[in-house]
């Protein structure tokens, strides 16, 4: 018997139909789960809408040819990409049960209220968050250590919650952008072959004007704050800090151990969990007495209790019942489950955009958008508009800096623009909008650990949403845009006309 040849697959190009119907999948589904559920949205029913999404993109590329194995490939590249911030997160939600446990978090309030004028949080907010940020390169760090401390305090206070948020989404991003500890300032500098100074120069002009608008903006909004404060209530709050905690300087040895770790480059995963161990152990000789209230078994002994403690807040966070809302909403936080609905989102998230990219779906819809930016604007507006529908489309940072990157390098060359205008646009686009978006998995991230809904912090993020703008009027001006000899190659007719309009 002749045995028969395998069927030879045929691959179909995939349609504008094919491309299309996954963003409109994507944007109907994701805004129905908000319409119907809220700021509950991101607690499961927004995962569940991004993982119908996917099977969407799988059925459209199964019609196109490829195989299950072939989306299989895809999906685990695409899961790949997250496991490092996987397991920042779980780091990070066991620190902040450890740092409650520890009075890391609960001495950050105390001091905060002492010192506080209201008047001036925000803008102070904003700049603390500048200068760490600055200081170890990364947001996420930031925002997942001092920003928890400073929305805690403001909940104590009577401040707003989603402003500070704000304010330290804004600052910690000033510094995920051009410090040169960034990995994503040095990753935007290598994709676009830019010395990684040349890079943060460039970066400049944009962001210090970014800069100096989200300052002022706090400035503004902390004006009134004043009328609000309760001097009566922080005083009950001090008072019942005492009686929980042993509050001291030591307490904050953890924060300052984690900054040194950042700052001799340490991986994240590794430097937040050795915080949050080294809290746990400090807990044990400062806080025994919140380690007793939170095991709640009075016969056992206290090296063993010790050990429980540490092992079960890092599993399922701190809880705590003082008596005061605003207190027990600080305290009773953390955990590695507490991170588990982000993962959720952040996986399936990543999944669908690296499938778009991977199968040409995504190509599809950038040429025609490549084709039509005849002028310096334009193609900036191009590069803006790409790196942010990446971040809706794709769920990662990462992605919006890579893709628009390799998609837009030889366009800019053959147009004689220099690398740096490239390099800069996608940070300014690709990195700092990414947590405005509330299932990418840095809006999932700011969400989770500062516990303010990404829906209702993203009009106070002024710095993320001011540094695009600030990178298209570079564009349209052409005011800070380096040129450089134009690759002849190829000749490009978009490309001569908008040289002889510039000129």
């Amino acid at each position: 018997m002749a045995l028969v040849p395998p069927k030879k697959r045929v691959i179909k190009s995939p349609s504008y139909i094919d491309a299309f119907i996954p963003l409109f999948s994507l944007v109907f589904l994701v805004g129905a789960s908000v319409a119907l559920f809220g700021l509950q949205a991101a607690n499961g029913p927004m995962q569940v809408a991004i993982i119908l999404c996917t099977m969407i993109v799988s059925v459209i590329v199964l019609k196109n040819g490829y195989s299950w194995e072939d989306i299989a490939q895809s999906s685990q590249k695409g899961i790949s990409t997250v496991v490092g911030a996987i397991f920042i997160l779980l780091a990070v939600g066991a620190l902040i049960g450890t740092w409650n446990m520890s009075g890391t978090i609960p001495t950050l309030v105390y001091y905060g209220i002492i010192l506080i004028t209201p008047g001036w949080f925000f803008p102070i907010s904003f700049i603390i968050c500048v200068i760490i940020s600055m200081s170890i390169g990364s947001s996420w760090t930031t925002a997942g250590t001092i920003g928890v401390g400073l929305v805690g305090l403001s909940n104590m206070i009577g401040l707003s919650p989603e402003i500070t948020a704000g304010a330290v989404i804004s600052g910690a991003y000033v510094g995920d952008k051009i410090s040169p500890l960034s990995e994503s300032t040095v990753l935007a500098a290598q994709l676009n072959g830019v010395e990684l100074y040349s890079h943060i120069r460039a970066q400049l002009w944009t962001t210090i004007p970014a800069a100096l608008s989200a300052l002022i903006a706090f400035l503004l909004l902390g004006i009134n704050q004043q009328a609000s404060f309760d001097s009566l209530v922080t005083q009950a709050e001090l008072a019942r800090f005492d009686q929980l905690f042993h509050i001291t300087p030591w307490n904050l040895l953890p924060l300052v151990f984690l900054l040194l770790l950042s700052v001799r480059k340490v991986p994240a995963p590794l430097a937040i969990m050795s915080a949050a161990l080294l809290a746990g152990v400090m807990a044990a000789f400062l806080q025994p007495q919140a380690i007793a209230r939170f095991i709640a078994e009075p016969d056992i002994a206290a090296p063993l209790a010790a050990t429980k403690g540490i092992w079960l807040v890092m599993a399922t966070g701190f809880q705590e019942n003082s008596g005061i809302p605003q207190m027990d909403a600080l305290l009773s936080r953390g955990g590695m489950d507490s991170m588990l609905l982000t993962i959720w989102l952040i996986i399936g998230a990543v999944t669908f955009g690296i499938m778009v990219d991977d199968f040409g779906l995504l190509d599809k819809l950038v040429t025609p958008i490549l084709l039509r930016a005849r002028t310096v604007g334009r193609l900036f507006f191009s590069v803006v508009a790409t790196a942010i529908g990446l971040n809706i489309t794709a769920g990662d940072q990462y992605i919006a800096l890579l893709l628009p990157s390799k998609l837009f390098r030889s366009e800019f060359a053959k147009r004689g623009l220099a690398p740096e205008n490239l390099s800069r646009i996608v940070s300014d686009a690709g990195i700092v909008t990414s947590p405005l978006i509330p299932w990418n998995s840095c809006g999932a991230y700011m969400a989770a650990v500062l516990g303010v809904s990404t829906m209702t912090y993203m009009p106070f993020a002024v710095f993320n949403i001011a540094a695009p703008i600030f990178t298209l009027l570079l564009g349209i001006t052409g005011f800070k845009i380096r040129r450089i000899p134009i690759e002849r190659d190829q000749p490009d007719k978009g490309s001569v006309a908008m040289t002889k309009e510039q000129h």
